[in-house]
C-alpha cells in the first residue's frame, strides 16, 4: 500500500481533463502536467497507530527496469487478442506452446505479495498490475483523486461495451486511493454501489474522479464518477470504507 505525501495546492475543481503521472521517490507521489493539492497533514499526528492498522506492510515502490514495462504492454495486448483472435488450429497450438514456455520461464520466480513489481510500479499503467485497467493518476489530493483510464477489447462484456463488472473494480481502486490521499489509515470496502448511466466505450480516454464525502469515526463515505471526454457521466459509485483495527486482515 502506498502512503500519501505533501503536494502543491491550487483551486479545487472537478473536471474530466486528464493527463499522466509518475512517482520519483519511494512513498512520494509526483504528478506532471496536472492539478495537484496537498494530501492531508501527516496522519501520524492524529493517529500514532497509522502504520499498524490492518497489519499491512509498507510496500516500497519497485524499480524493475524497462523490461517489466515491455512485458506488461505485451501482456495487455495478449489479453486483448486472447478474447478476440480467431486463428487456425495450428496457430493456436503454436500460441499455446509459447505461452507454456513463458509460464515455465517465470514460474521459478513467483514471490510473496509485495515483493514482485506488480502493484508497486506507479509510473506504469494500472500501477504495474494486469488485474487493473491501465489507469494513470492525474490528481492526488486530500479533497479528491482523478484518474485517466482507457479500456480495451479485453474488458468488453458485449456489443463492444465495457463489461459492467469491470467498473466496480475501477471504483474500488479509486476509493482506495481516495482514502490514502485523505490521510486516513488503511481501510476495507464495506459496500460499493454502482449506477450505470451510459454504455462505457473501449479505446477512448475516460476520466474517473472520487472523493471522501464525509467521515464518522472509522467510517469514510466515498463517491466517484466515470466520465467521457465530453464530460458525460457514464457511471457513478458510492461506498463505505472502514478503517481497520490493528491486526485485522
Amino acid at each position: 500500500m502506498f502512503r500519501a505525501s505533501v503536494w502543491g495546492r491550487d483551486a479545487t475543481r472537478r473536471s474530466c481533463v486528464v493527463t499522466s503521472w509518475r512517482r520519483d521517490e519511494p512513498g512520494v507521489p509526483f504528478v506532471t502536467d496536472a492539478r495537484s493539492e496537498p494530501a492531508a497533514d501527516d496522519p501520524h499526528v492524529a493517529d500514532p497507530d497509522y502504520d499498524s492498522h490492518g497489519g499491512f506492510p509498507n510496500f516500497e515502490i519497485a524499480r524493475p527496469g524497462p523490461g517489466f514495462g515491455r512485458f506488461l504492454t505485451a501482456m495487455r495486448r495478449a489479453q486483448d487478442l486472447a478474447v478476440s483472435a480467431d486463428p487456425d488450429s495450428d496457430t493456436w497450438d503454436e500460441v499455446a506452446d509459447r505461452a507454456e514456455e513463458l509460464v515455465k520461464l517465470l514460474d521459478p520466480y513467483q514471490a510473496p505479495e509485495g515483493v514482485g513489481p506488480a502493484n508497486r510500479t506507479p509510473d506504469l499503467p494500472g500501477g504495474g498490475s494486469l488485474l487493473q485497467a491501465p489507469w494513470s493518476i492525474v490528481r492526488f489530493a486530500a479533497d479528491g483523486v482523478e484518474l485517466q483510464v482507457q479500456f480495451s477489447r479485453f474488458h468488453v462484456g458485449g456489443n463492444y461495451a465495457v463489461h459492467g463488472g469491470v467498473l466496480p473494480l475501477l471504483f474500488d481502486s479509486v476509493f482506495g486511493m481516495v482514502i490514502h490521499a485523505a490521510g486516513r489509515p488503511i481501510s476495507r470496502t464495506a459496500f460499493l454501489h454502482v449506477d450505470y448511466r451510459k454504455v462505457t466505450p473501449i479505446d477512448t480516454p475516460l476520466a474517473a474522479r472520487g472523493r471522501v464525502v464525509r467521515t464518522e469515526g472509522r467510517k469514510a463515505f466515498v463517491s466517484a464518477e466515470l466520465c467521457d471526454a465530453d464530460g458525460a457521466v457514464l457511471a457513478e459509485s458510492n461506498g463505505l470504507m472502514v478503517r481497520l483495527l490493528p491486526g485485522q486482515p
